[in-house]
């Protein structure tokens, strides 16, 4: 099933601080390393801004990935375990090519990869998944898009890079309502070209590039409170159409002013897919 969620009772919006890219003329870059390693990041700095993070659950009911980049649903899941990687692969990736294809009008989808993460240190070095990250960017680029679809689909790539594509995730939690760290997101019409940087992203096996964010007043920022295992974010971070559309969506983890005492940290999932058109 798959729908908008329920409104919630609760704060039309908070303050809260988000952690920018702080553009000093360096290049930046992070070394990935791998499951349960924490980034290395070097170039620029963090430029910490304090921010309006409206209720998304009250004020973006109407949010399309084409317009503003996101789309916030209600979607269950057959899922039983999460940690379990051979029931993600058999059972999520299939339900998350159908939630994309949905969403996005997509002729079809391809499942390319996934991330677990958690705010929890030691769950994170215990179960080899990665932490949570607290800066804003945008996960492709002009260039990296293109590429990541030449990695994935090498002979289909001259063919299909003809074509519209995009790659959009999809972000829910895996156990737990979100206490900790949610997930904020930037309006893509509140994003300007201007606000990109390109940062490299260093893999063991290859090399990738990002957008980190510098700050700009006009961002219109979302957060959707507690959010369920049986909802999900659905997020556009690459198109290759650029007579208009939302290309790209901002996002990043942010401490919480309304966390409750005692919140049990953060455990969520991310998929990413190439949606073919």
């Amino acid at each position: 099933m798959v729908g908008i969620a329920e409104p919630e009772t609760a704060l039309e919006s908070i303050e809260a601080t988000v952690n920018y890219f702080l553009d000093t003329g360096e290049k930046p870059f992070t070394a990935t390393g791998g499951p349960g390693s924490l980034d290395v990041r070097t170039g620029g700095g963090q430029d910490p801004q304090r921010v309006v993070i409206h209720n998304g659950r009250r004020g973006a009911q109407d949010s399309t990935l084409d317009r503003n980049g996101f789309r916030f649903v209600r979607h269950d899941t057959k899922v039983a375990d999460f940690f379990n990687e051979a029931e993600i692969r058999a059972t999520y990736y299939p339900e998350m090519e159908a939630l994309v294809k949905a969403q996005s009008g997509a002729s079809r989808v391809v499942v390319f990869d996934h991330t677990l993460r958690t705010a929890d240190d030691a769950a994170r070095e215990a179960r080899q998944i990665r932490e949570v990250v607290r800066r804003v960017h945008n996960d492709y680029t002009e260039w990296s898009g293109p590429q990541r679809l030449r990695d994935v689909l090498p002979r289909e790539a001259d063919e299909l890079l003809r074509r519209r594509f995009a790659i959009v995730q999809v972000w829910r939690p895996i156990r737990y309502p979100v206490e900790t760290f949610p997930l904020a997101i930037c309006d893509a019409q509140s994003l300007a070209s201007a606000d990109l940087i390109v940062s490299e992203r260093r893999y063991p096996d290859r090399i990738g590039q990002t957008y980190a964010i510098t700050h700009n007043p006009a961002h219109r920022w979302y957060w959707f409170p507690r959010m369920r295992r049986d909802e999900a974010l659905v997020f556009k971070v690459y198109d290759s159409l650029k007579d208009g559309v939302a290309r790209w969506t901002a996002h990043t983890a942010f401490d919480d002013p309304t966390s409750p005492p005692g919140a049990r940290p953060r455990e969520s999932i991310e998929i990413r897919t190439l949606a073919l058109f």
